[in-house]
């Protein structure tokens, strides 16, 4: 399964990419990203993790040309300093991180992160991890479950939707719930009523707020000094927090931001490649 790599032109610019630079790829997803960095280097290597063991598997059958200057580690961003220590490593030449979710996650029906075919409710990045999204929809209490749906998905009617799902219970398959969410708020426009609450389950199964806080946090650490690193968020809440972040690398004196403002896909990768419309890049330097 291949992958078309978002911002694929914008984020080799702002990296820098050296011939004979470490460059870590924290999401690898298909290798995308991965396989393009590769391809610039000679001496260096990439340093490609995901937290997802299968798509590892699928990024390696991706770059079987540029093998030799690869090396995955399955680690998730809380692991990176692992990761690195493992290969011999402290810090980096540069940093990416694609925070959108994998091409193969969303299409394949067991995975569970999608409500557009009926599978299990599941949605771990991380098979090997316990809590699933069945979990959280099966035992979290009416109010738990009303506060994450609003607080991660951001859904205002969120408590209705709480409602249905306890009362519906034991639900088994995204196909059932995205069925019962629709029932308790019909839909009003283009998207489906029940996209906001997965992508709050998503968020919570995968504790992906606490994992970026982590990356953020380590990105001094992981990066030698005149090292670049770029983000792409797919949400304005991601955004909102590396945005954040950034700024607070800067003003502590750790960093310089690169993009004064938030960067977007040009209008032809838009039509080219419809996923990247959401996309934001933002980039930084570290002193």
């Amino acid at each position: 399964m291949l992958h078309t790599p978002v911002m694929l032109r914008e984020c080799l610019e702002y990296l820098g990419v050296r011939p004979d630079g470490v460059y870590l790829d924290a999401t690898c997803g298909l290798a995308g990203h991965t396989a393009a960095i590769a391809r610039e280097l000679t001496t260096g290597f990439v340093l490609s993790c995901d937290r997802d063991a299968e798509s590892l598997t699928l990024a390696k059958e991706n770059t079987l040309d540029c093998a030799d200057r690869i090396r995955f580690r399955q680690a998730s961003f809380s692991q990176l300093g692992e990761a690195l220590a493992a290969e011999g490593l402290t810090q980096v030449n540069g940093l990416l991180a694609d925070l959108g979710v994998s091409k193969y996650q969303l299409t394949s029906s067991e995975r569970g992160f999608s409500l557009m075919s009926d599978g299990a409710l599941d949605m771990r990045m991380d098979r090997g991890q316990e809590r699933s999204a069945y979990d959280i929809v099966n035992y979290e209490s009416e109010k738990s479950l009303a506060d994450l749906i609003y607080q991660l998905g951001e859904e205002g009617r969120s408590r209705r939707i709480a409602r249905a799902i306890v009362r519906a219970r034991p639900i088994h398959t995204t196909g059932q719930l995205a069925k019962l969410i629709e029932q308790a708020v019909p839909r009003t426009g283009k998207i489906h009523p029940a996209t906001q609450t997965f992508m709050a389950l998503r968020i919570a199964v995968n504790e992906e707020n606490e994992e970026l806080e982590a990356l953020l946090g380590a990105i001094p650490g992981l990066v030698k000094p005149g090292g670049r690193v770029v983000v792409l968020t797919f949400m304005s809440l991601e955004d909102r927090r590396v945005k954040q972040g950034f700024q607070a690398m800067a003003r502590d004196g750790r960093a310089s931001i690169l993009t004064r403002h938030v960067v977007r896909p040009a209008e032809d990768e838009i039509r080219d490649n419809p996923p990247s419309r959401s996309a934001k890049l933002r980039a930084l330097e570290i002193l």
